[in-house]
Parts: C-alpha cells; sequence; structure tokens
C-alpha cells in the first residue's frame, strides 16, 4: 500500500528492489504489505512489460486491466460532520437532508451518499458543504473481496463421544425446543453411523422448525458450536463422465502431424472446415498436456461460445476446468486467480476463457488454443491497453516453453501468411466429421427480386420457401443479420430530419422492445418518437433493418413457430445466453435470429437451413479487411447447417451476386480468397507486410484536434522519415462522447529497429501533449488496429 498526493492511498505491487537511491525526487514510505505471498509472478510481469512495450500503453494501464477489481485496493472518500460547525441556518434544504443523513449513518461514501439523497451527482453539494466547514472528507480503505463462508454446526468437545450425549439431554429436561433441536441436529449429522456428516446453520433450523433462540440456548449452555468454515463462490462443474472420444482416422492424422509440427515449431495452425471436428482434437491434446503434468489456456472468442465447450470439456476433464469471463463476478474471479496461484496442487489444470484469461498467473503452461483464431473479438479497442489476445498468447507461450495451436475453419490472412514463410505449422483437415456432406449454397440476388416486387420484408421468396421446407421436416433455421436493434435509424418522411445523439455525429438506433433511441458508441437514449421534432409530422419511418425488426417480420411470416433473438441485447444478463443456446439445442426453438455470435463455432444437430440476410453491409464496410472478413463470416454463419444428418441449405442474399467474396463463399475456395488479398495488400503496404499503428487524437473542441494532430503529422514525418504516415483524416463518425477525433495511421516497415520507431513515435506525442495549448488533449495509441 503506497501514498500518493497528500492522502489517498493505492495498492501497488513491487517488481523491483535495488539500491540506487532515487535523486529527481523525494522517497516516500510504503504504508503497509498487504500479502504474505505475491498475488502476482515474475513471469506475468515479464508479460505486462512485453504488452506495454508493444502496445505504446503504460504499464499501469496493463496492471489495471490484469489484475481482478478484488486484488486492488484503494482509498475512498467519507463524509463525516464536522461537530464544530453551528451555522445550519445557512444551508439550503438539500444540504441540511446531507448533513442528516450523515448524523444518523457513520461512514458514508459519496456515492452511498448520493443514492440516499436519490441523485446522480453530488460533488458540487459536497464541495460548498465543505467549503461552509460543514463537513470534512476522511480516506478510508475498503477490501472489496472477501472469503465467502458459511456457518456449520457441531457438539462441543464434552459431548462429541456417544457415549457422552446423554449427559447432554440431561441439561435439556425441561427445554423440549431445545431437545427438539438436538434431535434435528443428530438426526442430520448421522452421528450414531460410522459416517458423521456436516450440518449448515441454515439445513439445522430448517430441519427443526426451530427459532434461532433454541440454537442459542444449546450455545450457550456449551452442548453446540458455530464453526465458520471458508466455501468457494464457484460451483463446481461436474465431475467426469465420459471417457475421451476415439479419433478418426483423418483426426488421427491431423493430431499426430500437429504433434510433429511441434517437434520444431513453437506455433501450429490447424486449419480445419466447419464440423470437421477439431474439438476432439484439441481434447486429445488437452490430454496429453495432463498426462505431462502441464497446464492448458483454451481461448475462446465470445462468452457465448462457452456454454457448449464447458460442458464437452468438462463431460472428459470434469472439475480441472476452470471458467474466466466478464459474466463471473469479481469475487468469483479473484478465487480462481488465487487458486491458480497455487501451481500444481491447484485444482484447475484446464483454464477455459475469453480475451482477459491471458491474465491469469500461469504455472507450469504447456499448451495454448485458440478457437476460431481469426475472431476480431480477440482485439480489446478501449480501454488502454489495446492488445490481441492472439498474438499476446503467442508471447505468453513463449515466456512459459509452452506450445500454441491455432484452430479456425477460416485463417486470418496474418496466420495463413506465416505458415507459407515456415514461421507457423500448418496442418489441414478439408474434410468434414463422419464425412458429413458441406452445406449446399444458394445465391439471391436482392436487388433484381425487389424491382419484380418478389420480396416479402426483407426475404426472398426462395428464402421463405426454403424456411417453410426445414420446418416441415422438424429442422431448425438461423437467419444472420449483423446488425442489432430494431432499425439503424429513424427518418421523418416529410422533412427527412433524423434523431442524432447528443454526445456523438452518429443517428441513435431505434429497439423496438424497449421502445427507445440508443447510440451505441456512448450509452445514450431517448423514448420512442411518435412525432418529428423538427416539423411536428406523425410520419415518423423506421430506415434498415437490425435482428429485432428481422424477429418480427418471421413471426409474422410464421406465426405458429417459436423464433427468438441471439444478440447482445438478449444476452446481457449471465446466464440469458446459455439458456437461450441450451433452448436451441433442445429444439424448443424453431427459428433463432442472430447477430455474429451465431457464427462463433456453435455446434447444433438439427441446424437444416442458415440465411444471411444483407451481405452487403459486410462487404461494403470502409476497412481493408471487409473482404476477408466478410468471407470469414458467411464461411462461418454457413458451417452451421448440416453439420449432422441431412445435407444442409445456405442461402445469401445480396445486390451483388458476381462480387467476387460471394463466390469464393459459394465455392468454399479459401485459398483463392487468400492469393487475392495477399496480391492486394503487397500493392498497397497493408499487413502482414507492414506494421499498423492509428493514433486518434481527442479533444472538446474541434479546431484544437485539428491542429493538434496536423503537428502531430508533421513532427512524425521529420522525426521518421522512413515511415510512412497518412492523415490526419476525421473519421466517418467524428465525435464521440462529445470529443471530436481525427484519425492518423502510421505504416512501419518490418525492421529490426521497429522497438526504437515505437519509442519515437511515443516521445513525439508525449512532446505535443507538454504544448500549454494541447495539455488537454488525449491522443489513444492502437497498435495492430484493424
Amino acid at each position: 500500500m503506497v501514498s500518493f498526493g497528500k492522502n489517498k492511498l493505492y495498492s501497488a505491487i513491487v517488481i523491483k528492489i535495488h539500491n540506487n537511491e532515487p535523486t529527481a525526487y523525494e522517497v516516500k514510505a510504503i504504508e503497509a504489505i498487504l500479502d504474505e505471498k505475491p498475488v502476482v509472478l515474475p513471469v506475468q510481469i515479464r508479460f505486462w512489460e512485453w504488452l506495454s512495450a508493444y502496445y505504446l500503453t503504460p504499464i499501469g494501464d496493463v496492471y489495471r486491466a490484469a489484475l481482478p477489481s478484488g486484488l486492488k485496493l484503494e482509498s475512498e472518500n467519507i463524509l463525516c460532520v464536522n461537530p464544530e460547525f453551528s451555522a445550519f441556518s445557512e444551508l439550503k434544504p438539500i444540504e441540511y437532508e446531507l448533513i442528516n443523513q450523515l448524523s444518523k449513518v457513520e461512514n458514508l461514501s459519496i456515492a452511498e451518499a448520493a443514492k440516499l439523497l436519490n441523485r446522480k451527482n453530488i460533488i458540487q453539494l459536497v464541495n460548498r458543504l465543505r467549503s461552509l466547514g460543514a463537513i470534512k472528507l476522511q480516506e478510508t480503505i475498503s477490501e472489496t473481496y472477501k472469503l465467502k463462508t458459511e456457518a456449520y454446526i457441531q457438539l462441543c468437545a464434552p459431548f462429541s463421544a456417544q457415549s457422552e450425549t446423554e449427559k447432554a439431554f440431561e441439561l435439556l429436561l425441561r427445554s423440549p425446543k431445545q431437545e427438539e433441536m438436538l434431535m434435528a441436529y443428530l438426526s442430520l449429522s448421522e452421528f450414531y453411523s460410522d459416517n458423521l456428516k456436516r450440518v449448515s446453520k441454515s439445513q439445522l433450523l430448517n430441519k427443526a422448525e426451530g427459532s434461532m433462540s433454541s440454537l442459542n440456548g444449546l450455545i450457550q449452555k456449551g452442548i453446540l458450536q458455530i464453526v465458520d468454515e471458508v466455501i468457494g463462490r464457484i460451483k463446481p462443474l461436474g465431475q467426469n463422465r465420459k471417457p475421451i472420444k476415439a479419433l478418426s482416422e483423418l483426426q488421427t492424422e491431423a493430431l499426430n502431424q500437429i504433434n510433429h509440427q511441434f517437434e520444431s515449431k513453437d506455433t501450429v495452425l490447424l486449419h480445419g472446415v466447419t464440423s470437421s471436428g477439431k474439438t476432439e482434437i484439441y481434447i486429445h491434446l488437452i490430454q496429453q498436456a495432463l498426462q505431462q503434468k502441464k497446464m492448458v489456456l483454451y481461448l475462446l472468442p465470445e462468452i457465448a461460445l462457452t456454454t457448449q465447450i464447458i460442458d464437452r470439456l468438462t463431460a472428459v476433464f470434469g472439475d480441472k476446468i476452470g471458467v474466466y469471463h466478464s459474466k463471473y463476478s469479481d469475487a468469483e474471479r479473484v478465487e480462481l486467480w488465487l487458486e491458480l496461484l497455487k501451481g500444481e496442487q491447484s485444482k484447475y489444470q484446464v483454464v477455459l476463457g475469453v480475451r482477459s484469461s491471458i491474465f491469469l498467473p500461469f504455472q507450469n503452461l504447456g499448451l495454448i488454443i485458440v478457437d476460431e483464431e481469426h475472431e476480431n473479438t480477440y482485439k480489446q479497442y478501449n480501454p488502454a491497453p489495446r492488445y490481441h489476445a492472439r498474438d499476446a498468447a503467442l508471447i505468453l507461450a513463449q515466456l512459459h516453453g509452452a506450445k500454441t495451436l491455432l484452430g479456425t475453419a477460416t485463417p486470418s490472412i496474418e496466420s495463413y501468411f506465416n505458415t507459407q514463410n515456415n514461421k507457423y505449422g500448418l496442418v489441414e483437415l478439408l474434410v468434414r466429421h463422419n464425412e458429413v456432406t458441406m452445406p449446399e449454397i444458394w445465391i439471391v440476388d436482392t436487388l433484381t427480386e425487389g424491382k419484380q416486387k418478389k420480396m416479402k420484408g426483407h426475404f426472398t421468396n426462395l428464402t421463405l420457401d426454403f424456411i417453410k421446407q426445414t420446418i416441415q421436416e422438424k429442422k431448425q433455421s438461423i437467419l444472420f443479420q449483423n446488425r442489432r436493434g430494431y432499425s439503424p435509424f429513424v427518418e421523418c418522411e416529410l422533412c427527412g430530419w433524423v434523431p442524432q445523439c447528443e454526445h456523438c455525429d452518429v443517428s441513435l438506433t431505434y429497439h423496438k422492445y424497449q421502445n427507445n433511441l440508443q447510440c451505441h458508441y456512448c450509452g445514450y437514449v431517448i423514448p420512442g418518437l411518435t412525432h418529428c421534432k423538427a416539423c411536428g409530422s406523425s410520419k415518423i419511418k423506421t430506415m434498415g433493418f437490425g435482428t429485432e425488426k428481422i424477429e418480427d417480420e418471421i413471426q409474422l411470416i410464421f406465426p405458429d413457430e417459436t423464433v427468438a433473438r441471439l444478440d447482445l441485447d438478449t444476452t446481457r444478463k449471465r446466464h440469458a445466453a446459455e439458456e437461450l443456446i441450451h433452448k436451441f439445442e433442445q429444439g424448443d426453438i424453431s427459428i433463432l435470429v442472430g447477430t455474429q455470435m451465431v457464427s462463433k463455432g456453435l455446434d447444433f444437430n438439427k441446424v437444416g437451413l442458415v440465411c444471411i440476410l444483407n451481405a452487403d453491409n459486410m462487404i461494403n464496410f470502409p476497412d481493408f479487411r471487409a473482404e476477408e472478413r466478410s468471407f470469414q463470416m458467411m464461411t462461418q454463419v454457413s458451417g452451421r447447417a448440416g453439420r449432422r444428418d441431412g445435407l444442409g441449405k445456405v442461402i445469401i442474399q445480396t445486390t451483388q451476386p458476381k462480387h467476387r467474396i460471394v463466390q469464393q463463399v459459394l465455392t468454399n475456395d479459401f485459398l483463392e480468397m487468400y492469393d487475392d488479398q495477399i496480391e492486394e495488400r503487397s500493392e498497397f503496404h497493408y499487413p502482414p507486410f507492414v506494421r499498423l499503428i492509428e493514433l486518434t487524437v481527442k479533444h472538446k473542441l474541434q479546431e484544437v484536434a485539428n491542429q493538434a494532430s496536423r503537428l502531430l503529422v508533421q513532427d512524425l514525418l521529420q522525426q521518421l522519415p522512413q515511415v510512412a504516415v497518412l492523415g490526419p483524416q476525421a473519421p466517418v463518425v467524428s465525435r464521440v462522447q462529445n470529443l471530436y477525433h481525427e484519425k492518423i495511421l502510421i505504416k512501419l516497415p518490418k525492421v529490426k529497429a521497429l522497438s526504437e520507431i515505437k519509442n519515437t513515435i511515443w516521445q513525439r506525442i508525449d512532446a505535443i501533449k507538454t504544448q500549454r495549448e494541447f495539455l488537454s488533449i488525449v491522443v489513444a495509441i492502437d497498435v495492430d488496429p484493424y
């Protein structure tokens, strides 16, 4: 625990002990040592230092992202009344109410006081009362993580032997309720058997139907006692239930090739088509690592995926599986962290998690599996550090001397490029498991269908015919639209007015079920509109379509079928995603409408049809990766169809049926797509031939943001003449949360002096920010931004 400023206290981590006395500043004392044993390992510190240097972010930002909140203590301001204050007549009613609350409740934080007053912000109120001398602020440390305990009942020592219990009953001759309570304890604990059981306090009170006073009476007489025992918050996932499945001939060959490649290479890419059985290969690799007493990290791109994978892994490995993601409470994450610090004694030998799980305190790590390695959700965008979990996992494995397996049906251009340059090993599995046929793909031209008035809502006749046929075959359909909400914006038919966010330069998305308009950048919300705020007209129409609108339309067309939606809005609660996926697995849902969440490796037996409703909004996205990601997304979504029995069908609705990416998806030709993309990137200098750094200059005044970004570009061009610096350029959404943005793109050549170039960029940013007129600008640095 260290002190900053006058009173503020923070928890910190000692990363170095030395004898070099600082001369530029006064050394402050360490207030206290919080932990008997380190909660962060030396290998983690080295990993943090690499992340800080590579992603150009302070190591403090890495520390903040890495540790669960329960391990980071900070002091907070506590309000208390000044007993010497007497000028109550000068106070306003709301100020007097706050003083009154503080006199009733001790140690109120500012947030708690605001809640009691039913106000969002009371900082101005607190500052005025402090200036009047009515209240004082004190610093106190609050520990957010506490051990969870449960109260258990047991006999006190004089009566714990079976031969001594009669003496206890003699003490209770005139206390029938207490006698009944003791009898209930003896029954629940099976005291007179050879297998004594533990009895919790709640269990005993329920059984005896007695009051707490009866139990207290037994405690006062020294017959029973309460013992608090520490219990884990993380529920056991289940014991081993099934033997590990035997691999097919092709899977066995792929496993052997992976092990052979690992002899000479630290990283191997497993390129296996959808439903080729990659997960079973992962399970065999995990088994091999556990037999060698090594730990395993299994990375997934999406929380929604963990449900199915947990079931498959716990069926084989039981309670050796630990799960780590943001839907777990902070206390649960702290418990898993502390458990992993036990190393070989930890009950968790396999950790299944999303990108943040790379920060866990692994010991003796032997294998990292990055499933769906192409997914952009492995990239952290905000806040810093803006790391890519797949790339960081390679360094983590290197620090531990572990191997890394990247698995996917649609490899990223960079990963496949590394296999072609002999940096990674490559193993291919290009046939579906049990020789299940790849789905049949149909391309439908929505532009022609629309002109011929053959569309019904946002569905072509062929799409509706196939959905109807799939229902008749008692199979399920997935409808994919990569935009949530009901419609991207609403518009007045008369004057063309579109409601905008007050804090961002973007239109508000309409959500029908909440009946509101939301900004997906800052969270700003207004109620649904009935009249135009510009001209007063009631003719407000929705434009475009999202998952909510598709759900509504398909339910009207097929009223007897169960329709559900899988997107961010329907899966905010902790268990919402797994409950919805479970229902779909059980066949309780006939038609599932979803965003990209439905594309990420989910395995459903009865899906006969997948429909991609609008391929154009992916292909036409203004990004050099747009075509690569469109191919990946459409191929992955298509792969959900026909994974078991019967031929699956896929419909792609597009206005560009002849587009090369659509045609490559139709023929499942990854190599043609790769060759096209690699040729373009070589010609226009994009990854994997260069490295990119994107700088975003932000300020509340547009003029200041423009001026600072122009000066920064000039400075970088002077200092780094060998580097291409593009911009500044205002992005499509130029204002977010009341800050104007200017983008600068830097293309770094792949040279040995890369770290020196990065340090120069960091120094030039600091130099600009020290200028008086630019003290308040914010510069966000994003290495490998896309």
